[in-house]
């Protein structure tokens, strides 16, 4: 069966980057609600694409409450026994430095795929599609269903699967390919949080750095008075650390910008934090004093520039299941009187939210501002010896030809808050696919192979 389904999956190539191409050409990021489109018009019209796309292969399609579409393979029309969770909507991408190609034109140059989504998730979905066909097509025998399910706001929470579980329910088995192999079963906790400030007066006319909550902000810049160039020049050059700073005069005021390096939030130490690093570079400047003052100087010593591990404000933490803390600073306001900004906190399964929380809110009330809300989930952890993580396994270390095993991850994947469920690829190793950031990719024999194991996956649960 595995030479059959292989040969199927690789003689569908094209089709399966057809249905990449069509998805990553949707800029299927969250914006203001619509009718018919609680998370936006694109993310909406990703749904509708992909419900045609699904149809047209033969499967049976449901919409559901216009935020989640599902394609099923059931052979006696029962509920299915698998589902194989996929999202549609991608994080921006505008804005980001180092695009070598259109982010929303899915570009192949020597057999690798450039392109917002093609890792995350719609390459995915893409091979999980074909996948489904294969088993389909192949008259693979099934005693159970499998469900294809796509939804819409993964990236900033997961409210679609609020709204589709508070009605409906999902299969008792399910994974989802948004992460890396072998196979994730514990996931850390995840606080995001926000703050916000007031002050009067101050050198610092505005201050704006970072667009996404769950990434290193990569830029960051700032208008300030009263400050001369020799001096940005001089604080500038002791903390450079690989970033860029640069400063522009424009009539009395100066224009400094930081360029770092992004990363995504559950790996904050492979990236540069423009914002951090901005605060600390007007912490040493000579800054009138006042309220907006104090407030840099305190943001400054609780999030200090290149510390990743929350210790400024008491977090520092690991236990040996699930890894280390980490937090990042990844947005940041300041202007007329008013700063606001983001953090995210990954957190091991030895802390809980209202622990993380509470020494926010201890941190942020020390440096001049106020802990104004959250979203989070506690950790999430499936037992590595259950029936549906070991038959996963056994099938990539049959498709992989190496030992499967189970991993703890700090990034929340779609199955965070679903009992039983865990992540499956399609990450390999330490590769860095540059999830998030500029110039994203996945190779295409990768996403082959990654429809091969989903396939023999289906058939191993369903068959």
């Amino acid at each position: 069966m595995h030479d059959k389904i292989k040969e199927y999956i690789c003689s569908n190539k094209e089709y399966m980057l057809s249905v990449l191409s069509e998805l990553v050409a949707i800029p299927s990021v969250k914006s203001e609600p619509e009718a018919g489109a609680p998370f936006g018009k694109m993310p909406r019209k990703a749904l509708d694409k992909t419900l045609e796309i699904c149809e047209n292969a033969g499967f049976k399609t449901n919409l559901f409450y216009d935020v989640v579409g599902t394609a099923d393979l059931c052979p006696d029309d029962d509920f299915p026994a698998l589902g194989i969770l996929c999202h549609l909507d991608v994080v921006p991408a505008e804005g980001q430095r180092g695009w070598e190609t259109d982010p929303f034109t899915m570009t192949e140059k020597d057999g690798v795929l450039y392109g917002r989504g093609v890792i995350d998730d719609k390459g995915p979905l893409a091979a999980s599609l074909l996948a489904m066909k294969c088993v389909k097509e192949l008259g693979i025998p099934l005693k159970k269903g499998v469900r294809l399910i796509f939804g819409t706001d993964e990236e900033n929470g997961s409210e679609d699967l609020e709204i589709y579980l508070a009605k409906d329910k999902l299969p008792e088995n399910v994974f989802t390919p948004d992460a890396s192999f072998p196979i994730i079963n514990i996931e850390k906790g995840m606080m995001r949080s926000r703050f916000s400030g007031t002050y009067v007066g101050g050198s610092i006319i505005s201050v704006h750095g970072g667009s996404i909550p769950n990434a290193v902000p990569d830029t960051a810049e700032c208008v300030i008075t009263g400050i001369s160039a020799e001096q940005i020049a001089a604080v500038a050059s002791g903390i450079s650390c690989g970033l860029t700073f640069t400063s522009e005069k424009q009539g009395e005021n100066y224009i400094i910008k930081c360029t770092g390096r992004s990363a995504h939030a559950s790996t904050p130490e492979g990236g540069l934090n423009a914002v951090t690093a901005l605060i600390a570079l007007l912490d040493k400047l000579p800054l009138a004093d006042g309220e907006q003052k104090k407030i840099i100087h305190g943001l400054a010593a609780k999030f200090p520039f290149g510390e990743t591990d929350g210790e400024s404000i008491g977090l520092k933490c690991s236990d040996e299941r699930s890894g280390a803390l980490t937090l990042v600073f990844s947005i940041f306001s300041m202007e007329n009187g008013r700063c606001s900004g983001c953090i995210d906190v990954r957190f091991p399964v030895c802390l809980s939210l209202a622990k993380v929380e509470k020494a926010e809110r201890e941190a942020l009330s020390e440096a001049g501002c106020e802990f104004s809300g959250y979203m989070g989930d506690e950790p999430h952890i499936t037992d590595e010896n259950s029936d549906f993580v070991q038959k996963l396994l056994a099938v990539y270390e049959h498709c992989e030809g190496e030992k499967g095993h189970c991993i703890a991850i700090g990034g929340g994947t779609y199955v965070h808050n679903i009992t039983g469920g865990v992540a499956f690829g399609v990450e390999r190793g330490d590769t860095d696919y540059h999830m998030h950031g500029a110039n994203e990719f996945i190779t295409v024999d990768e996403l082959l192979e990654d429809a091969i194991i989903y396939a023999e996956a289906i058939a191993a649960i369903c068959g």
